[in-house]
């Protein structure tokens, strides 16, 4: 029986944490930052020899520290992408390179296609675009690039736990009603990437994203109705409410015609994602 060889870098996090949990009974390394930094290319040549696959979910994700700090984040997004994909390709194994919505402008109408063009607004999107970009590069037959967006889950700071903090804080919470998403959990996320790889697939690019769209407003709604509270209780506002040093994209909703190629579904609609993760005890408040 052949034995895959899994290392997950970014570990600690939210989607590596939940893939850990998935591959329990797999033979897996899991190196947080601490542990590993993938901007250290001698590091990252020594931590990816032994392994079959390797699921970069590690990132500089601060968008707005970002601005003025991208060369920080070109450093982790980009040149850490770069070492994992060149010691990917001299160990013979496959990288999954997790990248995000940000890497397009955000002024479409309707859904951005796998092989829609890059075009990022902020600092964050042009690293994540330009680790995509040195990824590929350098291991263009065995990097499987992953964009998702709007992840939550139970092993972070997101905003699923927000609303119900602050629906413990307030009474009313006001919600930007002008962007539009995908709301995905990171358990649904972390088990398509598992298929993916399960498929023999090597290379290509895949929107992890769970299937409809809302807006933050929408999302914001549908944790109260979860929690049992009055949805009532959030009203909609538009961006310019909370000004930030990086822009968001208005419009980030991915299309998912690239799935049917290895043949899998798409991720499933995020109203039923954010049901399973509740009923998961996936989504929690104050005091959890």
């Amino acid at each position: 029986m052949t034995v895959t060889r899994y290392l997950i870098t970014g570990a600690a996090g939210m989607l590596g944490r939940d893939l850990q949990e998935l591959l329990a009974d797999e033979a897996v390394t899991a190196l947080s930052r601490r542990e590993l930094d993938i901007a250290d290319a001698a590091a990252v040549a020594a931590a990816v020899v032994g392994h079959d696959i390797v699921v970069n979910a590690a990132a500089y994700t601060k968008v707005d520290d970002a601005e003025s700090h991208e060369e920080d984040a070109l450093r982790v997004n980009a040149l850490g992408a770069e070492n994992l994909a060149v010691a990917a390709a001299s160990a013979g194994a496959v990288l999954v390179q997790v990248s995000t919505d940000y890497v397009f402008d955000g002024s479409a109408t309707t859904p951005y296609a796998e092989d829609a063009p890059l075009a990022p607004v902020s600092a964050y999107g042009r690293t994540k675009a330009e680790g995509e970009r040195r990824a590929l590069a350098a291991h263009p037959e065995g990097t499987l690039i992953v964009r998702t967006a709007w992840l939550y889950g139970r092993h972070g700071p997101n905003f699923a736990a927000t609303m119900l903090r602050l629906a413990a804080e307030r009474e009313t919470l006001t919600v930007v009603d002008d962007q539009r998403g995908q709301p995905t959990w990171t358990g649904d996320l972390a088990a398509q990437i598992v298929a993916l790889v399960e498929t023999g697939a090597r290379s290509g690019a895949f929107h992890g994203t769970a299937s409809g769209e809302t807006s933050w407003f929408g999302f914001a709604r549908a944790i109260f109705e979860e929690a049992g509270l009055d949805p009532q209780r959030v009203q909609p506002t538009d961006s310019s409410s909370f000004a930030r040093p990086a822009p968001r994209p208005a419009y980030s909703v991915l299309g998912h015609d690239a799935w049917s190629g290895v043949g899998l579904a798409p991720l499933r609609d995020w109203r039923e994602g954010l049901s399973a993760a509740w009923a998961a005890g996936a989504i929690v408040g104050p005091g959890a």
